[in-house]
């Protein structure tokens, strides 16, 4: 089988769905005799070739300087590579123009096309405007999203969605050809190691006694780190001794994190990592990892420091709760900073090291990346044989 992916979602620094393909790259070359085909917007035109896997940037214009991510507007581009690939099976990784092209691509050539919800995008961009339209207009264009929603995602032969939850949602809104799928982590590289913490931490400054929280992702909106930041303020200004926040990631609200840098200290700050060994170590050295995010369809960074053997902590209500391992008795019960601050303080007093190698033990029986893409790889292949039976 010759499986091709198509995204705009995709940064050359980091991101969830930048890990998965290219995880999805190394379990076709270590585990199968399939063929990929990765078609991505980039800083120009090329085709990178190795082991039975063609990686195709396509030359777009930059969404974010920061983040480094681009919209694909040259659909005719996609068109030729797929006339060109002739694969098996598509899979569409965002909802925009380049969906509507597989979907269209696919039809003209007789492929399946699948897509693939890796953001519940109206809740993640249209609920912010609630503050500035009120929530009537902020109703009325929700009702616009689910209709486009299901517009667009029942032309798919299978949306996979990472989360049940999510699926029953998407479902609800009249998506009727929904498959939970999961996400997974590198086991081997995302795995316990006690003995590397205390040299990462020296090698970044951090005192052995503060209690180290850990955040991994975007700075923006949709993420929720201005309330993490509140939270962090706040939590010096208690206790202004006991915390060292670690970011790791870059966004818009850049300026935001530099002012609380300046005005409470105590925060180390590295805009990437594209090293997984590299970041397995930050993981590793951090006691806590909090994830502010109310929005998440699944939480990738969260899998991978559970998988690390440290603990996480929240905001209770996302699609994430699902692989949480230890107990969310603390987690904060609403999005406040008052809530994530005394959430923190509260697993922050737990059996850290205990709770976080009971998660890791679990991640690693189930959520490993040959366990889940085996169920992902026999749904694509029942995918294609509906297809090429009806």
């Amino acid at each position: 089988m010759k499986l091709c992916d198509l995204t705009q979602f995709y940064s050359p620094l980091s991101g969830g769905v930048k890990r998965y393909v290219h995880e999805k790259i190394r379990y076709i070359q270590r585990a199968t005799t399939d063929q990929h085909v990765l078609v991505i917007p980039g800083k120009k035109s090329q085709m990178v070739e190795s082991e039975r896997s063609r990686i195709y940037s396509i030359r777009s214009p930059l969404l974010s300087r920061s983040a480094r991510y681009r919209a694909l507007l040259n659909l005719r581009a996609i068109e030729e590579i797929l006339e060109q690939e002739k694969p098996d099976l598509i899979e569409s990784g965002d909802p925009y123009q380049v969906a509507w092209k597989a979907i269209a691509s696919g039809a003209a050539l007789r492929i399946p096309v699948v897509g693939f919800y890796h953001s519940h995008f109206p809740e993640a961009y249209l609920r912010t405007t609630a503050r500035f339209f009120g929530p009537t207009a902020t109703e009325f264009m929700m009702d616009l999203a689910r209709r486009y929603v299901r517009q667009i995602y029942n032309r798919f032969e299978a949306t996979l969605v990472p989360s049940e939850r999510l699926g029953h949602l998407l479902t609800s809104w009249g998506v009727n050809n929904v498959c939970a799928v999961d996400l997974g982590v590198d086991v081997e590289i995302f795995r316990p190691e006690p003995d590397d913490a205390a040299a990462t931490r020296a090698s970044l400054g951090i005192p052995a006694e503060r209690c180290l929280l850990l955040y991994v992702g975007r700075l923006a909106q949709e993420k929720n780190t201005q309330t993490l930041f509140a939270a962090f303020a706040e939590l010096v200004r208690r206790d202004p001794a006991r915390f060292h926040l670690m970011i790791v990631g870059d966004g818009t609200q850049q300026d935001r994190l530099r002012n609380l840098q300046e005005q409470a200290g105590h925060i180390t700050w590295q805009r990437y990592c594209t090293d997984p060994r590299e970041l397995a170590r930050l993981y590793r050295a951090s006691d806590l990892f909090v994830h502010p995010g109310v929005q998440e369809t699944f939480g990738l960074t969260a899998l991978e420091s559970q998988a690390c053997g440290t603990p996480v902590v929240g905001i209770r209500g996302s699609y994430m709760d699902r692989i949480i391992f230890g107990s969310q008795e603390h987690w904060a019960r609403e999005n406040s900073v008052a809530a994530l601050a005394d959430a923190i303080v509260a697993a922050a007093d737990g059996e850290l090291r205990a709770s976080g190698l009971a998660a890791a033990q679990t991640v690693r029986q189930h959520y490993s990346w040959s366990v889940v893409f085996d169920q992902l790889f026999r749904l694509y292949r029942a995918v294609r044989a509906a297809y090429q039976a009806g």
